[in-house]
């Protein structure tokens, strides 16, 4: 199983990014993916997630009407468009395989740096 991150960066309050999740290794089009991050010295929290075939979709309170999860089956990858970003979303985001139900996320990538300064 492999994901692999993409797309971190830093960015002032306001702007924007878009990170991708590229897998291989295992049929992407049959597991729901999700979206976590972990801000320093926090637990990881589920920040978005999505069905197999993107028709429903799931935010945490926190990023909802500012993030969008989308998936491309055909190419086995995963985004998140983040805008009118805010300080508190700096975190390591990670994509995860399964539901944003599951309590731990065994199978994730080895994240990218989001940093959002004021």
């Amino acid at each position: 199983v492999q994901l692999v991150e993409s797309g971190g960066g830093s960015v002032q309050a306001g702007g924007s990014l878009k990170l991708s999740c590229t897998t291989g290794g295992f049929r992407f089009e049959t597991y729901y993916m999700t979206w976590v991050r972990q801000a320093p010295g926090k637990g990881l929290e589920w920040v978005s997630a999505i069905d197999y075939e993107g028709d429903n979709t799931f935010y945490s309170d926190s990023v909802k009407g500012r993030f969008t999860i989308s998936r491309d089956n055909a190419k086995s990858t995963l985004y998140l468009q983040m805008n009118s970003l805010k300080t508190d979303d700096t975190a390591v985001y990670y994509c995860a395989r399964g539901s944003h139900m599951l309590s731990s996320w065994p199978f994730k990538g080895q994240g990218t740096q989001v940093t959002v300064s004021s």
